[in-house]
């Protein structure tokens, strides 16, 4: 099974291209973005040594149909999907925070609250909450987007005074991510799960606060099966989640957590088969269709530059 773990292509009118951990984002006249999503998988801040057939397939298709249902709630970058694993659209100036909401606590901000935290980004926690419980309400808890290294908690005060994002414009994105993810809550409810956390990433261009990069992925999202939740939050038992957490759960059995003198494990062509397979239920369960996986007859790289190519090309002359 091929996986696409690199590109270096030269669209026309490429005028950049920035390679991300896991996509690959070229700047076509300053004017548009195309996204590759590779099969390249990161945990820890790291990126695994061998690709993930079909990964790159499954993000971008769940992000591309997560933009389409969310359209008459704000405006979105993405014009089009020329290849599965290709998003093309307009070149916004990226805000550098991310817009992260919670609806249960797990995950860091479980972690945080069990060392006796009850503020997170400057929102104030109830006490006596326990592992996986809801909200009152849906939280945000923003985080400055970082070059290197990790991401940091700040609140939404911090970000205005700091004049990282104008009272404004930080206004318009509390609204469009609550807004959002209560259409992926309703859409994930329908699929017998629950959307219990996410990021989003916005941008501006022509003055206008537009949605950015993917939405509702396993790899910007946690999920949970609806069945059995109350029954799990009531014994105190793991919730039956669809994320990616289960790398994470598997590197940390192996000893690896990205701290210095760890050794990554070896990636078997088994194991990353194994972890394709549950990205694909992944897909089917979150999206609620059957996945269809793109032909692997010709090269991935080849088909990809043809396919943007020729958009390209269309787009121009229209």
């Amino acid at each position: 099974m091929k996986a696409l773990t690199k590109t270096d292509f030269n669209f026309e009118g490429q005028k950049s291209v920035y390679h991300g951990k896991v996509r690959d984002v070229y700047n076509i006249n300053d004017d548009l973005m195309v996204m590759v999503a590779t099969d390249r998988i990161s945990a820890f801040d790291v990126v695994l040594p061998k690709g993930i057939p079909f990964k790159g397939q499954v993000l971008n298709q769940i992000a591309a149909k997560f933009l389409d249902a969310t359209t008459d709630i704000c405006p979105n970058w993405k014009l089009a999907t020329p290849d599965p694993m290709v998003t093309v659209g307009l070149k916004c100036e990226g805000f550098r925070v991310e817009m992260i909401i919670r609806s249960i606590l797990t995950g860091s901000a479980w972690r945080e609250y069990k060392n006796g935290c009850r503020e997170l980004c400057g929102v104030k926690l109830p006490e006596g909450m326990k592992e996986n419980e809801r909200f009152p309400e849906p939280i945000i808890t923003p985080t400055t987007k970082a070059d290197e290294g990790h991401d940091m908690n700040i609140s939404k005060e911090d970000i205005i005074a700091q004049g990282i994002v104008s009272a404004e414009d930080y206004a318009v994105m509390e609204d469009y991510t609550r807004k959002i993810f209560a259409r992926g809550q309703e859409i994930a409810a329908k699929r017998g799960l629950i959307l219990v956390d996410t990021k989003y990433e916005f941008g501006k261009r022509d003055g206008k606060v537009y949605l950015i990069d993917e939405i509702h992925t396993p790899d910007s999202s946690r999920y949970f099966y609806a069945d059995g939740y109350e029954e799990k939050l009531a014994k105190g038992e793991p919730q039956k989640q669809l994320s990616k957490e289960f790398v994470r759960q598997w590197l940390i059995e192996h000893n690896f957590m990205n701290e210095p003198g760890q050794v990554m494990p070896e990636i078997t062509d088994e194991y990353a088969e194994s972890v394709s397979d549950r990205y694909i239920e992944l897909y089917e369960n979150i999206v609620g269709e059957k996945f269809e996986r793109e032909s692997g007859g010709e090269d991935i790289a080849n088909r990809i530059e043809k396919n943007v190519s020729n958009w390209l090309k269309a787009f121009k002359s229209r």
